[in-house]
């Protein structure tokens, strides 16, 4: 029966310490015989034998072979690994340098330079390979050639056929996954990439490989990709955990290009939560790039400068829409068929990852046949959580749960939410479909300005039309996404958008006045700055795939320029007295207890729908503290509290209302 690798390398490996256990023995006796040590050639052809017959039962190069091959070692650079290692693996080992006179029982360079053969003073050089590759660690001693060494853990691992990451790199990166599959223009990309890297010469004129884009695991699949094709493993490292130190850097380096060499590695830094303002993490970002031979790979949001050395960037979209059916048709497999067309809803409305896709189906199959749920449900809900991650550190997200009978509205208005209820349900018929995109690519988001004072409704209408449509609704305060510094704003609202593209989320920009006021004349660079800014938002608003609402208690301070850009505008008024009664007719839920409330009386009061809403909460804590129900004292004692609130006495017409 044949041996396996692991088998026939530890075979090899055997016979090679036995070479060298030979040279002590045969140094051993020189040294007990004339006292002196010379080295001589080994006479016995034995030991070259047992080794010529171990090498040829391997099929794969043996880990010694392999080492020595890519990391050039000499003959007697060989030797000296494998002494160190024979201490480890070999008991004989230790018993011979205990006899040695006056010599410590461990291995050292002038034990090696006495006893090996075709010794030379230059592997001891800190840039020759022992050192240079921390192949063996200088230990105590009085002169350099009198200290102990010890093989490097990583390395006697390797030589017994064990193959895992160095432990000073594992708590640096880890190992990317194998690729599932990929979307046909990602593959495109890392086929293109393997060829950039097969067509160059040298370990230095590879180009670093740059990654632009927002998702994440997309660019990691597409590196494993691209590395799989040339054979080669990758791991992940966070750009955070680079050590900045100079020393720390260089044994990083040094570690993780042996690392390369040993287990066919490629590094791939995931620079996207760097932060620019580290300077000496920045430098020693760029000291490793510029100074590491092998293929490397960044991942970041947008393009890096990276110094000197050569780089190639790539900019990676989401997979195409149809890219994305095709996969979500090929993870539901017949599962598919009771979808009823679902599936170019979900293409349409969201633009998930392959992971995504994949994670949407597994959470969502087994609970349709564990609790009998819709399938088309529980995959809508599946994806609107999947991507909800990308919001949440941006933007409050508000659980939509109003309808519109909760929204009391002038008719004309009720109108027009509705059309652009429609719009947003309707879009993908008609630009894809019917062919808008393909007529013109501008102007086909929904953007939407709801103008009218605090507590009108308008938030509650956002609310009403997400709860309808089955999206998520995200609260975005304007006054906190505005900075002061020239290109920060852009940069906060590009990151809302990005993250929103995912989900097609309803975004809801509050206090819209804080951006959008009349654009002066220029007068200054931030004036100039500052209509960069409004264009910037405008811009991304025509371009968005979902709907953009903005508000605003100021339409006569916006640009009439800005205006004719917003695809609707909704007023919502001050309530009159037949509204504000509806409002109170309807505020409080069916379960809450009431006893003499007067709708009639109450609209007397001018106040708005969110006031009311106010009034109505603090009233009924108010009676379930008393274990009453509603009346219209707890009213009368809300409403004092509300007024308080907006610094306004309650009058004697206030006071009447409740005689």
């Amino acid at each position: 029966m044949s041996m396996s690798w692991h088998q026939a390398n530890q075979h090899y490996l055997t016979a090679a310490l036995a070479m060298v256990r030979g040279h002590l023995e045969r140094y051993a006796e020189r040294t007990e015989r004339s006292g002196m040590a010379v080295p001589e050639p080994d006479p016995s052809a034995t030991g070259r034998e047992a080794l010529t017959q171990a090498s040829a039962a391997i099929e794969a190069p043996a880990s010694l072979d392999r080492l020595c091959a890519a990391l050039h070692l000499s003959d007697f650079e060989r030797d000296v690994l494998l002494l160190c290692a024979g201490v480890e693996l070999d008991a004989g080992f230790m018993a011979l340098l205990s006899a040695l006179p006056g010599k410590e029982p461990q291995p050292s360079f002038s034990l090696a330079l006495a006893a090996l053969p075709d010794a030379h003073w230059s592997a001891l050089s800190p840039d020759a390979a022992l050192r240079r590759w921390h192949l063996v660690e200088v230990g105590r001693g009085t002169t350099l050639t009198a200290s102990t060494l010890r093989i490097d853990e990583r390395i006697l691992q390797y030589l017994t056929g064990i193959n895992h990451l160095d432990e000073r790199l594992s708590c640096l990166m880890r190992p990317l996954p194998a690729v599932l599959d990929l979307a046909p223009s990602h593959q495109h990309t890392a086929g293109y990439i393997s060829t950039v890297w097969s067509r160059t010469k040298g370990d230095m004129d590879v180009p670093v490989i740059q990654l632009c884009g927002e998702d994440r695991g997309v660019k990691e699949d597409i590196a494993a990709a691209a590395c799989a094709t040339l054979g080669l493993k990758v791991h992940r490292m966070p750009a955070w955990t680079i050590p900045t130190s100079p020393a720390e850097v260089d044994l990083f380096i040094r570690l993780w290009e042996r690392e390369a060499f040993l287990s066919l590695s490629a590094l791939y830094i995931d620079a996207h939560d760097f932060d620019p303002h580290d300077m000496s993490k920045e430098a020693a970002f760029h000291h490793i790039l510029e100074h590491t031979l092998g293929i490397l790979l960044v991942g970041s949001t947008e393009r890096r400068a990276l110094g000197r050395r050569l780089s190639v960037a790539f900019d990676i979209d989401r997979p195409s829409p149809n890219e994305q059916r095709d996969l979500w048709l090929s993870v539901l497999g017949e599962d598919h068929n009771d979808l009823d067309g679902q599936v170019e809803r979900l293409t349409q409305q969201f633009s998930l990852s392959p992971h995504d896709i994949r994670t949407a189906c597994a959470q969502t199959l087994g609970l349709a046949v564990i609790e009998k749920a819709d399938l088309s449900t529980a995959l809508w809900d599946a994806c609107r959580r999947l991507a909800r991650p990308r919001l949440e550190g941006l933007a409050q997200r508000i659980e939509p749960k109003a309808v519109w009978d909760d929204l009391v509205l002038p008719e004309d208005q009720k109108r027009v939410l509705k059309e652009i209820t429609a719009h947003i349900r309707q879009r993908v018929k008609v630009h894809e479909t019917w062919g808008f995109a393909g007529k013109c690519s501008r102007g086909l988001g929904m953007s939407a300005l709801f103008v009218g004072m605090s507590g009108t409704g308008k938030t509650m209408a956002a609310e009403v039309m997400a709860n309808e449509l089955k999206l998520d609704l995200y609260r975005i305060d304007l006054s906190q996404v505005v900075n002061k510094y020239i290109g920060e704003t852009e940069k906060n609202l590009k990151r809302v958008f990005d993250a929103a593209e995912y989900s097609g989320a309803i975004l809801l920009f509050d206090e819209a006045d804080a951006l959008f006021g009349k654009r002066s004349e220029v007068k200054d660079s931030h004036d100039r700055y500052a209509n960069i800014e409004v264009s910037y938002l405008l811009q991304r608003m025509e371009s968005y795939r979902g709907l953009a609402i903005l508000t605003t208690n100021m339409k006569e301070a916006l640009d009439h320029a800005f205006l004719r850009r917003i695809r609707f505008i909704v007023h919502f008024p001050f309530p009159d007295a037949a509204f504000r009664e509806e409002i109170w007719r309807h505020v409080f839920p069916a379960a809450t207890p009431t006893n003499g409330l007067d709708a009639h009386k109450l609209a007397r009061l001018a106040i708005t729908g969110g006031n009311i809403r106010n009034i109505a909460l603090s009233a009924a804590f108010l009676a379930a503290d008393e274990r009453t129900p509603v009346d219209m004292r707890h009213i009368r004692k809300a409403l004092k509290g509300e007024y308080a609130k907006m610094e306004k006495p309650l009058g004697a017409a206030e006071q009447g209302i409740f005689e």
